[in-house]
């Protein structure tokens, strides 16, 4: 770990543990939502979409690119290769909004213990991810890419629906197992985690101004990133799709528990490896 000014810059191998933590545990956590079943009480569903409190607490605390590329990277590797299953093109759209609305959120919060700022900047991940992907369902159907699904008991209004969707999503998923499992972790985690991988804890001083993450250039690479998905998300629609594949065990109990097993046996490894990184550096 360097210094650069007052800024904490992260060697390569320090950011690939974090992309490395940031996948498995977000990848195990993908593998249990598959087991969880969703409620429907009329027109509002009941489901635990992700369990996006791991990457967000891990994109507060450390590096936050890192975090959320592992995070994205890891729910294609557990939860679709590992079940048996892959989009192809069709999975960029998921990866890059994801990854987008967690890396936002974690380059908001300078103090991991400000508890409003680390409240508002998990439901401006996770409202981002959502906003956009309800975004490109509506230009899909708006370009006739793909049908419309009216919902039954509500207005046959494709605007209408996908806003429905998005704060459903938010207020129970988002909220329930994003945001306030975010803020009971980071305070109780900050400068505990951090001496394991060898790492200063974030502070206002070594973290960038608000300033410096919501730029021009920011908003231009959003956009960038969201006129990709787009693009990608309609190829997929409309047959040009590549690497597109679906085993005859997908999404089976055999491959979940496989899946689970893998997992666990990568994050014990990583715990054993920040042990020895701790030994190490005791002994220095």
């Amino acid at each position: 770990m360097q210094l650069k000014g007052k800024r904490t810059i992260l060697t390569q191998s320090q950011k690939m543990m974090i992309f490395v933590l940031s996948m498995s545990l977000y990848g195990l956590a993908t593998l249990f939502t598959e087991l969880i079943p969703s409620v429907q009480l009329g027109v509002v569903e009941l489901s635990v979409e992700y369990f996006a409190f791991i990457p967000l607490t891990l994109a507060i605390l450390f590096d936050p690119l890192s975090a959320a590329l592992g995070a994205a990277t890891g729910e294609v590797i557990f939860s679709e290769i590992m079940l048996g299953q892959f989009g192809g093109v069709g999975e960029v759209e998921k990866f890059v909004l994801f990854s987008l609305g967690i890396y936002i959120a974690g380059m908001m919060v300078n103090d991991p213990l400000n508890k409003v700022q680390v409240a508002i900047a998990s439901f401006t991940g996770i409202f981002i991810h959502q906003f956009l992907g309800g975004l490109v369902d509506i230009t899909k159907v708006v370009f006739a890419i793909e049908d419309f699904e009216a919902v039954q008991g509500l207005p046959e209004s494709v605007f209408f629906t996908e806003g429905f969707a998005i704060v459903n999503d938010l207020l129970f998923s988002g909220i329930l197992f994003c945001v306030l499992p975010t803020l009971f972790l980071v305070p109780r985690l900050y400068k505990k985690i951090e001496p394991l991988l060898g790492m200063r804890p974030r502070t206002p001083e070594n973290r960038p101004t608000f300033g410096a993450v919501l730029n021009v250039k920011a908003i231009l690479m959003a956009i960038g990133f969201f006129l990709i998905a787009v693009t990608t998300e309609f190829m997929a629609e409309t047959g040009i799709n590549f690497i597109d594949w679906e085993a005859s065990w997908a999404e089976s109990p055999e491959a979940v528990f496989a899946g689970i097993v893998i997992t666990l046996a990568l994050i014990v490894g990583i715990i054993l490896v920040i042990r020895k990184n701790k030994t190490i550096g005791a002994g220095e």
